[in-house]
């Protein structure tokens, strides 16, 4: 349903309002959430919340998973917080920053940032700083701003073929446009190439995957979240601190204050039903019973669990869990400086054409451990991006070749020192590929009291990335609730179809005609 939305959401913005139930469970129920990422961290505060004995499961001696972090000592003798990266928090991500709010009600632990500008080798700059928010109008006036679309290359699209980006809703986008690729997709609309390096590519990218691998759907729903869907744009926030001390220790004290017990640098070894109901959750330890249990896990966590766990779930769950497959593998590179970048450059700058550099983040712009360091050292923290690495490449070529990048990118950098340098090499994000969306795992089993939350998990709402993690997280803990009379967490999305009337019917017109 479509309800009006409430101060600081896009007016448009849809509310799915919990189903009936109690304010608490009124007899005790346990959970074992698994994973301390964003998904399991958002199931974890929902049931912990409403009286449920909730204990949280991490492999990791950290929480929030790929925007976790943790302490690093550089060779100039100084501790600081290394994580995977960069990671926007946009305005439309409306279950995350609820997440969030729990311990930071106005959101003062996030900074925002001025401006998304893009830059391609050939020289061509995008930003966002002057584009309005609201569709259709945005998608209109980055057109006109943009020195990437020509007035010939505009003529030159189908717009015809473009018709469905102008509504898009959930789940039908994946049946019409699952099983093509981003890049054949921009192809079939002739969608000019400098535009789509910078529009779409570095956006695509995001998802850890090369175009020609990620389904258009996907790529679709981006378009429809950040363009043409939702009137927040491309504005988003950034915490002040690392990851660690802005969002999750601050989380992790609020469930430990509603009696969940957050175990981290404990791994679940498998997981069995019980006889007499709910399941055995084995770690390295000990085991124990829990009468719920909430897979938070990422693609090839929930893949192995399953395989070691051989009663979880029926036969055709642990098929579908078994053919997850993680994007390629992605880098990245943080660099401690002797020297400054240039004063003019930006926090965060996306890329494109320059060999395997996706973005650049100047840390000190925004975060104040970064900012400490560099006012006392007189350096800079520099932060590069490389996703989507091909599986057989040697890992110390690609990490000097990020190098050199940055050296075109930002020449000044050519004459700094490296005072230290951390490379993290990962391959744990989902892969979306053609035809795949069917094929992922629901956020409900087939077992009332098994359910699964990620970013990877298959839901029929607009939702992605970060935010896909969150909205799964609740929606887990909702499945949970439900079953056991209990009113679960109310939760926001951006509108689930095009904006404009005017432009619906006509995407409803092209539709009929193919």
């Amino acid at each position: 349903m479509t309800g009006p939305a409430r101060r600081g959401r896009d007016r448009r913005a849809r509310v799915l309002p919990a189903l009936p139930g109690s304010r608490r469970a009124t007899r005790r129920h346990t959970a074992a959430v698994i994973g301390g990422g964003i998904a399991g961290l958002a199931a974890a505060t929902a049931l912990a919340e409403r009286g449920v004995t909730v204990t949280l499961y991490e492999r990791e001696p950290y929480l929030g998973g790929r925007a976790g972090g943790w302490p690093t000592r550089l060779r100039d003798g100084t501790t600081v917080t290394m994580s995977r990266g960069f990671h926007a928090f946009f305005r439309q991500y409306y279950n995350l920053r609820g997440l969030l709010r729990r311990t930071d009600p106005a959101l003062a632990r996030l900074a925002p940032l001025p401006d998304y500008p893009l830059l391609h080798a050939e020289g061509a700059r995008d930003s966002f700083r002057h584009v309005p928010r609201t569709p259709p109008w945005s998608a209109l006036a980055f057109a006109a701003l943009s020195p990437s679309f020509r007035l010939r290359d505009l003529r030159a699209m189908s717009p015809m073929k473009a018709l469905p980006l102008v509504d898009i809703r959930v789940p039908e986008v994946y049946h019409r446009l699952d099983g093509i690729s981003a890049h054949d997709f921009l192809d079939a609309v002739n969608f000019p190439p400098q535009a789509r390096h910078l529009a779409f590519e570095v956006f695509s990218r995001s998802f850890f995957a090369d175009p020609r691998r990620l389904s258009a759907a996907e790529m679709a729903l981006m378009f429809h979240i950040y363009f043409l869907g939702s009137a927040e744009g491309l504005l988003f926030d950034v915490p002040r601190s690392p990851y660690p001390q802005a969002l999750w220790a601050p989380l992790a004290s609020y469930l430990e204050s509603h009696a969940a017990e957050v175990r981290t640098s404990s791994p679940v070894e498998h997981i069995a039903p019980a006889r007499t109901g709910g399941f055995e959750v084995a770690g390295e330890r000990e085991e124990r019973h829990h009468d719920a249990v909430v897979l938070a896990l990422d693609s090839t966590g929930l893949r192995s669990l399953a395989a070691r766990s051989e009663r979880l779930g029926d036969p055709a769950w642990r098929e579908r869990v078994a053919r997850l497959r993680p994007a390629p593998p992605f880098l990245v590179t943080r660099l401690w400086l002797d020297r400054p970048v240039a004063a003019d450059r930006p926090g965060f700058l996306g890329t494109s054409g320059f060999g395997g550099l996706d973005n650049i983040s100047v840390l000190e712009r925004w975060e104040d451990e970064a900012a400490v360091w560099a006012a006392r050292t007189g350096g800079s923290v520099v932060e590069l991006h490389a996703y989507a690495v091909e599986p057989g490449a040697a890992r110390p070529d690609q990490e000097r070749q990020l190098l050199g990048q940055l050296h075109r990118v930002y020449p000044e950098t050519r004459a700094a020192g490296v005072v230290d340098v951390r490379h993290e090499w990962r391959q744990d994000c989902p892969l979306f590929p053609l035809g795949g969306h069917t094929d992922r795992p629901t956020v409900r089993t087939g077992d009332p009291a098994l359910v699964v939350a990620g970013d990877h998990v298959r839901t029929d709402l607009p939702v992605a990335l970060m935010e896909r993690a969150a909205t799964t997280g609740f929606l887990a803990a909702n499945a949970l609730l439900e079953g056991w009379g209990v009113r679960g967490q109310t939760l926001w999305t951006v509108p689930d179809r095009g904006r404009d009337p005017v432009l619906r019917t006509a995407a409803a017109w092209a539709a009929a005609r193919r």
